[in-house]
Formats: structure tokens, sequence, C-alpha cells
């Protein structure tokens, strides 16, 4: 029976648009991208002209194959992925795939867009398709040759130079220069002490308020104009000694107050979106748009599975007619008209080289509010729809009305107090939302007490206060991606995957959410700083990005952007090649000498990071462990523990599995032992007779048994032992099992003997 074939990306997505289409529409699901450049040399044909060559993705052949058998019996073929240049490429590369022309082909191929997954929207795109939009075809085969280029061509460079298994990329490369440029600015800190004065107040009904000191003998204060505890003490001791003068009371001068708005936050963006649920919610880059894609997709809200928000890949922050009616309504049903507007508001995107202009990510159904849905989604899914909700009604809400006061209160000649309180008069779209802040520092105003102008104050108490400046704060996720955003590098639906893919390289890792540089990441970076500066520059890369999304619009050919590229990249590569040694990169020189031999003491980079190790290698294999914080050597940590070969003390040494007992006689005794004295099970080894088994830890966390006389005896399992004889074969040794299925059983380890006691019968 004859039908038109729908192919969208995903096979939730599948389900839920079949259901809006009905029986004359078959939807199948292509799984994400079909072909690719494969991973290997020669995969760009550069001598004739940058021609790609793609390969159908071995995961992607049954569902091709699935797709060309429901295509014998289609009427027509729709295109439906996703609505971005990505969609595009996806939809190109399947009608390749496929082998199919669209113009010599027998059955109509239309390219289909929506933006959220609902019944009307669907419809809609069916009714109104169009061709493939081959210019962001060709953007995102710019994009992807460019990623291609330098991947395969400066990561074998870093192999060569630094070790084998590191990798560069056009945007991750600058993702990390970030991290360690941070990183060197925070070691460069040198901290500055500065004091600040308050004094605690009350009015003449008792009621205490702080004020700070902001001018000192008739000189406003700046940051560092008292510089330490003596400055500070003396200030102290002349308001102290003031306090006998009538003259010298504490007196309200000045009264200013200000009425101030304050307008909501636009609806989301891919990368707002990333920036605020890292915030407020926790979540990864990756993890937030995996559970936006759910949302995206459907969910089963009692009536069906239905898209929940709009498609989370965008950079506008625009709603349709549609959401802006929606939200009047519910803000007037939730909050009353006084919070609602008497016009839409509008805005503007910030965010460099902003592109794609579809909607913002909002809900698709706005009446859906966070309560009604949440029974349906997971509690994941809940925080992050319950984010977007409030985000998006927030926005079409009135403004916020504060009344901002400052008192200015003198005291004795020429030294002045200042209080500052903000009271929401009228509190708008701040009843339902406000932004997360990056910096939980910033000092929030409190609330004064009525005061009035020629007002005396009753001094409580002068509070001096000690602080030193902070170095600037390493990136966060959130913090990260607005940066990345700010310069116009990379796009943000490709953060996520861009930030997963430093903390795989183990180039930077994550600790209390916050990004530090791994050794091996800060030499990478200062390879590429210093001798690829161009291709790891912000502004160029920024540029480079601006000349992909002017292929997009039709303005630059695409083939022409990568010959402009290529030509002095790859002559820069070449001059690399014979400039940079490897041992200029691994190796530093210290001003110590090996205690062993005498020769001098390098810094090396091994797989584990940055160590001391002796020049004379390999004749001296002397090496130390490199305290990582300030880049000296770690003291020998001792413990309480003798050698059992030759009666030293033991050092505490930390190794590739975790810390561990070593000989301080070393290396006239070479004994190590585990830091954990194992645990013994009193079982006898059943290979040499004399050892016990006992219990430890594989590498990989994994609890096994061993002859406590390894290495003489390597005899190990990875089972709980019983001692006991094997009824059937005689071997000295049984072993418990415990399976979900099965229950509780003994088995006989004996290679070939198939004795088993216990259990449950399969």
């Amino acid at each position: 029976m004859s039908h038109n074939l729908v192919i969208v990306e995903s096979p939730a997505k599948a389900k839920t648009i079949e259901k809006f289409l009905g029986r004359d529409y078959r939807v199948l699901a292509s799984f994400g991208h079909v072909r690719a450049l494969p991973s290997k040399q020669g995969s760009v044909d550069i001598e004739h002209d940058f021609t790609p060559k793609y390969a159908v993705l071995p995961e992607s052949k049954k569902h091709i194959d699935a797709i060309k058998k429901e295509l014998k019996d289609a009427s027509a073929l729709l295109l439906a992925t996703d609505p971005d240049r990505e969609g595009e490429a996806i939809a190109w590369h399947l009608l390749a795939a496929l082998g199919l022309d669209k113009k010599k082909a027998a059955i109509p191929i239309r390219r289909v867009v929506f933006h959220e997954i609902t019944r009307d929207a669907i419809v809609h795109a069916v009714e109104h398709p169009r061709d493939i939009a081959l210019d962001l075809v060709d953007a995102q085969q710019a994009r992807s040759v460019l990623d291609y280029l330098v991947g395969f061509n400066l990561s074998p460079f870093l192999w060569k130079k630094i070790r084998y298994g590191l990798s560069a990329g056009r945007v991750q490369s600058v993702a990390l220069r970030l991290i360690c440029e941070r990183e060197k600015e925070i070691r460069a800190f040198t901290e500055q002490e500065y004091w600040t004065i308050a004094a605690q107040l009350a009015n003449g009904a008792g009621q205490g308020f702080t004020a700070n000191l902001v001018e000192a003998e008739g000189k406003k204060l700046g940051k560092f104009d008292i510089p330490n505890r003596e400055a500070s003490e003396r200030i102290v001791a002349i308001l102290d000694a003031c306090q006998a003068d009538p003259a010298c009371a504490y007196r309200v001068e000045k009264i200013t107050r200000s009425e101030r708005k304050r307008t909501p936050s636009p609806p989301f963006t891919t990368s707002t979106l990333q920036q605020e649920a890292a915030r407020k919610l926790g979540f990864s880059a990756k993890k937030t748009m995996a559970t936006a894609q759910k949302l995206y997709e459907g969910i089963d809200v009692g009536e069906g599975s239905v898209g929940l928000i709009t498609y989370m890949r965008t950079d506008s922050v625009a709603l349709s007619n549609q959401a802006l009616t929606e939200a009047r309504e519910v803000i007037t049903s939730l909050y009353g008209k006084d919070y609602a507007l008497a016009k839409p508001r509008f805005f503007k995107n910030k965010a460099k080289n902003a592109q794609e202009a579809h909607e913002a990510i909002r809900p698709t159904y706005l009446a859906k509010t966070p309560a009604e849905v949440k029974k349906f989604l997971t509690p994941d899914q809940f925080r992050l729809y319950d984010l977007i909700w409030k985000r998006t009604v927030a926005c079409q809400m009135a403004e916020a009305l504060l009344d901002q006061t400052s008192v200015d209160i003198g005291v004795g000649a020429g030294y002045r107090f200042r209080a500052a309180g903000t009271v929401i008069r009228f509190p708008g779209f701040m009843k339902l939302y406000i932004e997360g802040v990056d910096d939980e520092s910033e000092e929030k105003e409190g609330v004064l007490p009525a005061l009035k102008e020629g007002e005396t104050l009753e001094l409580r108490k002068l509070l001096p206060e000690q602080h030193f400046t902070q170095p600037p704060p390493r990136y966060s996720e959130a913090t990260l991606v607005k940066t990345l955003e700010e310069y116009g590098i990379g796009r943000p639906s490709t953060y996520a995957s861009t930030l997963n893919t430093l903390i795989e390289r183990k180039y930077a890792r994550l600790d209390k959410k916050r990004f530090f540089p791994e050794d091996v990441g800060m030499v990478v970076s200062d390879l590429l700083v210093n001798h690829f500066t161009r291709y790891v520059d912000y502004n160029f890369t920024a540029s480079l990005e601006e000349e992909l999304d002017q292929v997009s619009r039709g303005e630059k050919q695409w083939k022409p952007l990568l010959h402009e590229f290529w030509d002095p990249f790859i002559a820069l590569l070449k001059q690399k090649e014979g400039e940079v040694s490897k041992s200029d990169l691994t190796t530093e020189a210290t001003s110590e000498v090996c205690p062993e031999c005498g020769k001098p003491l390098v810094v090396k980079l091994g797989k584990f990071g940055k160590f001391f190790a002796c020049s004379g290698y390999p004749e001296c294999k002397y090496i130390r462990n490199l305290d990582k914080e300030k880049g000296e050597p770690a003291e020998p940590v001792f413990s309480e523990e003798k050698c059992d070969k030759c009666g030293s003390l033991m050092l505490i040494k930390e190794g590739r599995f975790g810390k561990y007992l070593a000989c301080s006689a070393y290396p006239a005794c070479k004994n190590i032992q585990p830091l954990v004295k194992p645990k013994g099970t009193g079982v006898v080894c059943p290979e040499c007779k004399e050892g016990e088994l006992t219990e430890k830890k594989s590498r990989y966390g994994k609890m096994f048994y061993s002859c406590n006389r390894y290495p003489q005896c390597k005899f190990a399992l990875w089972d709980p032992p019983v001692e006991r004889k094997c009824p059937k074969c005689g071997f000295p040794l049984l072993v418990k099992k415990v399976y979900k299925r099965e229950g509780e059983f003994v088995k006989c380890p004996k290679e070939g003997c198939d004795f088993k006691e216990g259990g449950k019968e399969k």
C-alpha cells in the first residue's frame, strides 16, 4: 500500500510524529548521522579541491537498509531531520546514502522543518515542505573538513612531540587555552591585604543596621587605603576617642532615594540554558542537552507522547505570537493582571555570531505547568522543564520596582559612613524567577530602618575586618560556555562535547565544579600558543566562525574558505616539524642534583603528570614525586611500619594505583608493601601449600583473592574461598559464588572439574 515516508533522526521522535500524521504516513528514524569522514588519513582529498570521502557509518547500514525497503512502496519521501545546519546536512547525506538524486528520483523528495513536536507544528510543516538548503549543507561540510584538517594533522604532531594519544581541535584547543591561561593568572597572583571598618548603628527606635566607612580625614577611601591592622586600629582609636565629644555624634547627613526598575532575562538559548542549568541544578552541559533532548522528542503526559519543549539547539531569543499570547493568559490566571504586560516584551541577541534564527527554548504549551506534568517526568526532566517554564513565563511578566536608599552618616571632622538598602516595592517577574549569578561573593544590600536627615544614631560597635584580594576564579562549565559564546567561538550545540573531550583526554579535570588543567594539558596548550599562535587565537577562531556563517547565508563559497585556511596552516606545520623537539616540551632543567649519582635532576612529563628524574637515565633510574600544587618536591612521609627485609622505616608513597609503602633504604632495599594490610581469609593456598589467601583490590577496584607469597606464588581467584576438598577431584579449595538467579553455591575452581553444590535449580 502506497504511503508517504518520513525520516527523522531519533526513534522516540518517530513514534510521536507517526501518531500525529496518521495512516498515510510511515515514520522511520535514521538514528542520527548516517555518513561521516572516516577516522583515518586520506578522508579528505586535498589535491582535488578538498573533496570529502564520506563513508556510511557501520552502525547506520541496517537503518539505511530498512529505509530502502520502505521506499519501495512509498509515494513521497519527506526528510524531517533537525532544523539546524547539522540536521540539514544529515538530510543531504541520507539522499547520498540511499543513492537518490532529487532530480531523477521516481517519487517527490522534500525537506520538512519543524521546531516543536506538536500536532499543529508537524501538520503545518508537512503542508509547507521545501528543498534542502545547500548553503547550510556547505557550511556544515566546511566545518567537518576544517575539523578534520586540524585534528588529523595537528594531533600526530602532538604524538611525535609530546606523547601518543593526544589530540588537538579547532574549538577544543581554544577552550583548553582559556583554562590554562586562567590557571597561570592564579599561580602568578599575589594577594594584597586590605581592611574595612563597619559600624553597627541603631536609630531612635532601637532598630539596628550596618554602615561602612567611606571617608576618613576628609578623604574618600579607596579599596587599599586601609592597608593593614595598624592603619585600621589608628582610625578605630580616633573614632572611639570621639565618642566622648557630643559634637562627634553619628548623625544622618543625607538620604538619597531612587526608584529602580529591573527587567527579566530573555528566554533560553542553548548556551544560556547550559549556563543556568549548571548554576541552579548542578547539571553538566552534556546532561543538560541529553535531558532537553528527551523533553523535545516527546513524553507521554497522559494523552500520548508529545514534545514538551521546542528545539533545544538555537541562538534565538524570539518567541512565537502563540507563545506570547499563552504567556499573557498564564500570567493573568496565576498572578493577576498587574503582573501581565500590556504589550509583549521582545529581546535582542547579545551573543556574537548568533544564527539559526528560530525560536528560543520554551515549553510547547505554557498552560502545562510544571506541577501538572511532574508525575510523568523523571526528577531531572522535571527540574529542567520547571527551569525552562519559569524563565519563559517570567520574561513576559512586569518589571520589578525597587526602592533604593543610600544614607550618608557623618561623625566628627572628615569621617563618613554609608549604608545602602533596597526595598522591593513591586516584585513583578521576581515573584517567579531570578537569574543565577556566577560570582556568589557579590554583596547583597539589606533593608534599612526608617531614618531622618539630622537624626542622631547610637553606635553599638565598630567592626574592623581584614580582607585579602582573591585570584580570578577557575572556570566552571557555566562560565567557560559563557566565555566561548561571548568570543563567538564554536557553536553552543557543540560545547557539551567539547568540554567532555577535554576531560576524556585528561587535559583538564573537574573538581568541585571547576576546571583544573592537568600537566599534559598545560604542555599541549603552551605548545599550541607558542608555535601555532594564530590557530588558538580567540579572535582568529571567532572570525573563522563568522566565515562559516557567511557560507551558511550564501555569502561565501566553502572551498575557497578551506584554501585560505589550509595553505598557511600546513606550511607552518611543516616548519615546526623541524623546529620543535620533544625534549624541549617534556623536560625541564632544575637546579637540583640527583642524590644517588650527583647528575642534574630534571622535571619530566609522564603519563600521570610531571615528576623529578635523573638526567643520567638509563644508567641512573632515580625518580621522585613532584608536589603538584607548589611545583616543589614533596617531603618524604615516614610511616610507623618497619621493613620486614632490612628493618628500615617504610615511606608512604603514591603511585599510579594509589598509596603504598616503600623501604626508605632504597635502592639498597627495594621492598614495597601495600599501605593497607590485606585481609586474610584463613584459607591455605592450594597451589604452594604455604601461603594464605588474602583479600585484595584490582587496579579497577574489583575484589580478588591471592596468595600472600606473591610473587613467589601467583595463585589468584576472583571469588571468596572456602576451605574444603572437592569430593569429586580432591582439589583442596572450593569457591563460593552468589548469583541473583541461582542463589549461593559452592564450585570447584579446578579446570575441568564440574562439581557444584547448592544454588537454585535452573
